[in-house]
């Protein structure tokens, strides 16, 4: 039947022509015959293009057409060994460029594998996480708030699920979603409801649902077949590269005229003058920058991802290089995302718990002296409603790496590597009941679940509806706050008693107690529904609840963070922790971490929303901790400290962080906890969730943009030598300095290795002890323009120096003086690259430590010495053997232009570096004992 009718169909129609079950979904078996039938489940990326292509593509250039030209006109003209050589040379440069084409589109390839989503599928009665593009028709599916629709789905169970489909439909609010038949054929794709379509967000609710179309079958497959669009983004960078080479082509261009215009003027021959006059445009242009700039993107790109930070979107590998602030959620990022219960109060007791991490072994004591929750009322009530009321699942890792439920009883003293599958709050309460035996498992034969109302954002509560033998019961968590406004009653010393306007007060202290000592809090409750009431809705379940107590957690900083974080300050860059904490345990892991200074001050949501954007924009800058907030309020910190001219990172892992990720300069999602949406925002997203990695990924940005201006700087300081032995050679009448050939294959030995190895230079080591640079800095700030032209000069002068005193003590000899030439420009070059290394002078830097740059020289400095010393070469590049004497002149004149600038920085005396005060030592929570009357 066609896609169209899926809505039209009963429940019982679609499982039955899909061939699935509901319960138990397909066997994998099965799910592997239909992909092989269906193929996999992605959108066509459209044509793509060859490796034959992209290598032919390397010679659709201006210059290298013209060079071809040349080439010909060579082979006319009977020079058939220049025609031959240069047309090896062209090949050799399309060799290099596609090599480095061809490495930055697979750099690219694997970076979108990486970051290939995911779905939560059911075959053969079991839960398992799989690729997206492995689904199939009749599988059937789980969906939860902030997922993205892996495949066309038909919905069979829903629960208080909506679905943002503007994508398809443009309608910007999500709409509802239910599973009952919808009878009209034409009905429009907004008016579906009971279907969900490929790429369409989760915002709200859970969901059960059988794929009725993957890949090219699905609604955005049928858009994706109209409109197949393969733009390549290009950074602002690039941009400005491009323009760059605009320029100089130009520039190149016209001086090239002069030159041959020149040599002709002096009795050159017309021939000679044209082939040379070719020769160095195509030298003098750097046309490999483009390829070297995506190459040193690319590889910065996959250093990056061993780093753990992957990047969706290239031109934020240049903007990390910016950020003035970071913006950092706190749990998970900046801790450890192990929540661990560590106090317990109820009925005006405070238990504390010992135990480690995800580990289900530990005791609850009072007063230092183990208690058996099971024979306390209030306790088992409490730690019931604590694993009743959860979506995470504790898993025990195997051998071998897979993961599977822990133990349904303790053993005490056992030990284990334990995970957390789902929020690390619900798993921190799976825990705490473990360490008294009750699991999800031992519970599961006397509970079942038939309803839930799903935390989000805004309720910051969570509630489900459970069935037993005696009845039904409503079991709920959430922010104390929040939940105490739904309680009617308290257990208090055991037994049921109305809550009171001043047993209110002391649950309130209770929780600011705990938060105090850096604890998140956590209410729970419970009521016993009534035989035939009806809780159709959160307000019917979630009122007249009996507080049970509370619960306290720590989720500890992660021990690198507060390192990563003085990395910042040192680096000129500001951390700002948002929350939607309790402002006490925010302002108290802020100070642990050193995010807090002294006068920094610290502003909850309600004080947030009480200031104007005037009022926001001058506090901003003093601001260091954001507690309590609400989502739209992130939006709102990125606007201001933007308008305050701040180049901003932002953390997020909901469905509600994306607009201000999306709005940050750099958005940054949670790889491991992170929804969809948020990753769908992203620019950069961290697959280990941790602070530190936004640190490595800011050195890492600026250390790629430091290697950019590196090689631009080397290239076009080359370029302007090459250009000037040249030209003030035919401006004075001298003879050629260089023959056509010799030109070619400087370009050939010096721009390419060497220039590649720049782009995976070390960085400098005071690199992260720097201001961020200007978002619209020019590429020849810091003195980079002076640099290029001042080196380039003197390469250009030196070279043509010991072209002069070579022809004048041998002067019948011009093959020996072009020869010295030759050598010189190369070494000069050579030497040159490693002054590029610093942004002071070649002596500020080890010269051997970019083992990469010292290979790339050697097999350049062989290069020139074969077409030196072969036989069969020395009549193709017009090179004869060199003494010792002349080597001693050549590299006098090839070191003078890096070595006299290195000694005048020397001089003038390096800039002062800042003193490092390093920080040692763990970062742990606190360990006190929350005072509670």
């Amino acid at each position: 039947m066609s896609q169209q009718m899926w809505h039209q169909m009963s429940l019982q129609d679609v499982v039955r022509l899909q061939q699935t079950n509901v319960d138990l979904g397909l066997s994998d078996k099965e799910a592997k015959a239909r992909l092989a039938k269906a193929g996999p489940n992605v959108i066509s990326e459209g044509v793509k293009v060859s490796p034959l292509v992209l290598f032919l593509q390397q010679f659709k250039d201006f210059m290298v057409l013209v060079l071809l030209g040349a080439t010909l006109i060579s082979g006319l003209l009977g020079e058939y060994l220049d025609a031959v050589t240069i047309m090896a040379i062209i090949v050799m440069n399309g060799i290099l460029g596609f090599i480095q084409e061809y490495r930055a589109e697979k750099s690219l390839r694997a970076l979108k594998e990486l970051s290939a989503p995911t779905a939560k599928v059911i075959r053969s009665g079991k839960v398992q996480q799989v690729a997206a593009s492995t689904l199939v028709p009749g599988d059937l599916i789980l969906l939860e708030s902030g997922d993205r629709i892996p495949a066309d789905v038909r919905f069979i169970e829903v629960n208080n699920l909506y679905v943002e489909e503007s994508a398809l439909t443009g309608e910007s609010v999500s709409v509802s979603k239910r599973t009952d038949v919808i009878p009209e054929e034409d009905a429009p794709l907004g008016d579906r409801r009971n279907l969900g379509f490929l790429g369409t967000m989760v915002t709200r609710g859970t969901a059960r649902a059988v794929v009725v179309g993957t890949g090219m079958n699905t609604e955005m497959g049928k858009i994706a077949d109209l409109i197949q669009t393969t733009d390549a983004m290009e950074t602002p960078l690039q941009h400005r590269l491009e323009q760059l080479g605009k320029i100089l082509i130009v520039i190149a261009l016209a001086l090239t005229v002069m030159v041959v215009i020149a040599g002709i003027l002096h009795g050159q021959p017309a021939y000679g003058m044209f082939l040379a006059g070719v020769s160095l445009a195509v030298a003098a242009i750097p046309e490999g920058l483009p390829a070297i700039v995506t190459i040193a993107l690319a590889l910065g790109v996959q250093r990056m991802i061993k780093r753990k930070a992957i990047v969706r979107k290239l031109p934020s590998v240049e903007t990390l290089g910016c950020a003035s602030v970071i913006c950092s959620d706190k749990t998970g990022t900046l801790t450890q995302n192990k929540m661990t219960v560590t106090h317990v109060w109820s009925g005006g007791t405070l238990y504390e718990v010992t135990g480690r991490g995800y580990e289900p072994y530990g005791e609850i004591e009072l007063d230092g002296k183990a208690v058996d929750a099971k024979r306390d009322p209030s306790l088992r009530r409490l730690l019931q409603v604590g694993v009743l009321c959860n979506n995470a699942s504790l898993l025990e890792r195997q051998e071998g790496g897979s993961s599977g439920p822990a133990a349904a009883t303790k053993v005490k003293g056992a030990s284990g590597t334990y995970d957390i599958k789902g929020d690390p709050t619900e798993g921190a309460l799976l825990v705490l009941g473990g360490k008294a035996g009750m699991t999800q498992q031992s519970l599961a034969g006397m509970y079942k679940r038939v309803k839930e109302f799903p935390f989000d954002s805004e309720r910051k509560r969570m509630s489900v509806v459970v069935e037993h033998q005696g009845g039904r019961i409503v079991c709920a968590k959430g922010a104390t706050e929040v939940l105490l406004e739904h309680c009617t009653y308290i257990l208090w010393e055991g037994n049921v008693v109305p809550l009171t306007g001043t047993l209110r007060q002391k649950v309130l202290a209770a929780g600011d107690a705990m938060a105090k000592d850096a604890l998140r809090v956590l209410a729970l409750a419970y009521r016993d529904v009534k035989e035939g009431e009806e809780l159709d809705n959160e307000q019917a379940a979630e009122r007249g609840l009996t507080l049970i107590g509370l619960a306290g957690m720590i989720d500890p900083p992660r021990e690198e963070v507060k390192e990563a974080i003085y990395k910042c300050k040192q680096a000129g860059i500001k951390t700002v922790m948002i929350t939607g904490d309790h402002q006490a345990t925010a302002e108290a892991i802020a100070k642990q971490l050193g995010i807090l200074p002294a006068n920094g001050i610290v502003v909850n949501g309600r004080e947030l929303a009480a200031m104007s954007d005037e009022e926001l924009d001058n506090k901003v800058d003093d601001i260091y901790v954001y507690a309590r907030v609400a989502p739209e309020h992130k939006l709102r910190i990125v606007k201001s400290l933007q308008r305050r001219g701040h180049v901003v990172a932002m953390t997020g892992d909901g469905v509600n962080d994306a607009p201000a990720i999306k709005a940050a300069d750099i958005g940054i999602a949670m790889g491991i906890t992170g929804t969809d949406v948020s990753k769908e925002a992203s620019s950069l997203v961290l697959s280990d969730d941790n602070f530190a990695t936004i640190v490595a990924a800011i050195e890492e940005g600026r250390g790629i943009y430091e290697n950019i201006r590196k090689f631009i700087r080397y290239l076009l300081a080359s370029n302007v030598g090459e250009i000037l032995v040249m030209f003030i050679a035919m401006m004075l009448g001298m003879p050629l300095p260089l023959v056509p050939i010799m030109i070619l294959w400087v370009n050939l030995v010096t721009d390419g290795l060497p220039a590649m190895a720049l782009g995976v230079d070390q960085a400098e080591g005071d690199l992260m002890q720097q201001k961020p640079r200007p978002a619209k800095e020019n590429i020849f700030a810091r003195r980079l323009g002076w640099k290029i032209i001042s080196r380039g000069i003197l390469i250009g002068l030196c070279t043509l120096a010991a072209f002069w005193i070579t022809l004048r003590t041998e002067p019948d000899n011009l093959p020996l003086a072009q020869t010295v030439a030759f050598a010189t420009l190369v070494m000069a070059q050579l030497i040159h690259v490693f002054d590029c290394r610093s942004s002071r002078s070649i002596f500020h830097r080890n010269l051997l430590e970019n083992k990469y740059l010292v290979l790339a020289v050697l097999s350049s400095i062989i290069l020139m010495l074969g077409v030196i010393y072969t036989d069969a070469l020395q009549p193709v590049f017009k090179t004869v053997d060199l003494s010792l004497r002349d080597w001693s002149l050549i590299l006098v004149f090839a070191g003078i232009p890096t070595f006299f600038m290195g000694i005048g920085s020397v001089m003038r005396g390096a800039p002062k570096k800042k003193n490092k005060t390093l920080i040692t030592g763990s970062v742990t929570g606190s360990k006190s004992k929350p005072v509670v009357r």
